[in-house]
């Protein structure tokens, strides 16, 4: 079934037709979005794209183009897989866009998708990173595929990134991508424990965003975030137990005036209650309210105080 043109394709010409034809599949499938697309027409969009080399930004250009033979076997296959696998787009096509900028991805590391990146996207942390300029280390902890620090050399010119992970096959990936952007002398990978295992120093910017699930939520997982390691996702009973770890040791590897910056889903509250000694600064983006918080070294000085 996965190498061959549905039946009856030769009525399906036209990549409008193909889009048609995958949003009705993949719906009647009942499969779940929230890979880099919200929607069943948006993750038809991006494999058709994908398949056919295109531009992902806009299927509109290309609707009424025709198709050869060869493209609708592989447009076939590749939305066969998707239905039958439930594994996410963007492990069939080993491609992930984070900010307009493409990844590798494979089932080593979790699709890449956080707020983090749209802060850093938007004003390069301005708010919080007044001068990009002076930031000289800059610390992404559990980083996975290593998108976070690919797109924080871009934004902190001067600044050598270090990128750790627990896990050597998400470092294998992160690393992949990092020689991909031409950074290999500007971001180093550590296999680290969080803190443990990093190199001695502090850090003008430390960046994470850590697994932070709740272990019933894991529990319940539709197929396509079970295809995930779990590694990437599992933040004990309550979600929160490596951002406390994390908040525990952040203070004392950061410069005296330096930002500790992480994503926790929707956990806001629980750790308002959990550490109400911190004052945690909540950045809001375009598509999220209260995900994300930002500490400066001080804050952590008056809590010791």
């Amino acid at each position: 079934m996965t190498d061959r043109a549905p039946q009856h394709s030769d009525d399906l010409v036209t990549i409008r037709d193909w889009l048609r034809y995958a949003v009705t599949a993949m719906t009647r499938a009942g499969l779940v979005f929230g890979h880099g697309t919200e929607t069943a027409v948006d993750e038809a969009a991006f494999l058709i794209l994908s398949t056919l080399a295109l531009p992902i930004d806009d299927i509109s250009p290309w609707l009424d183009c025709h198709l050869t033979r060869d493209e609708r076997a592989a447009l076939s296959a590749l939305i066969a897989r998707r239905i039958e696998t439930r594994k996410p787009a963007a492990y069939l096509t080993n491609a992930a866009y984070i900010q307009g900028r493409k990844f590798y991805v494979d089932e080593r590391v979790i699709v890449p998708r956080s707020f983090i990146a749209e802060l850093i996207a938007r004003d390069g942390l301005a708010s919080i990173v007044p001068d990009a300029d002076n930031v000289g280390r800059v610390l992404d902890l559990c980083t996975g595929s290593g998108c976070l620090a690919i797109l924080a050399a871009e934004a902190f010119p001067n600044a050598e990134v270090h990128a750790s992970d627990i896990s050597e096959d998400a470092l294998a990936v992160a690393e992949r991508n990092i020689r991909d952007y031409g950074l290999e002398r500007r971001v180093r990978t550590f296999k680290a424990d969080l803190f443990d295992g990093i190199p001695a120093g502090s850090y003008d910017l430390i960046i994470s965003n850590p697994p932070y699930v709740a272990a019933a939520e894991v529990e319940a997982f539709a197929p396509e975030y079970r295809a995930e390691p779990q590694l990437a996702h599992l933040g004990g009973a309550d979600g929160l137990d490596l951002v406390k770890r994390i908040l525990e040791s952040a203070g004392e590897r950061l410069e005296p005036n330096g930002n500790l910056i992480v994503e926790i889903g929707t956990g806001q509250e629980a750790l308002d209650a959990a550490r109400p000694d911190l004052p945690f600064l909540w950045l809001d983006t375009e598509t999220s309210a209260g995900e994300v918080f930002a500490l400066n070294a001080g804050d952590f000085k008056q809590k010791c105080g």
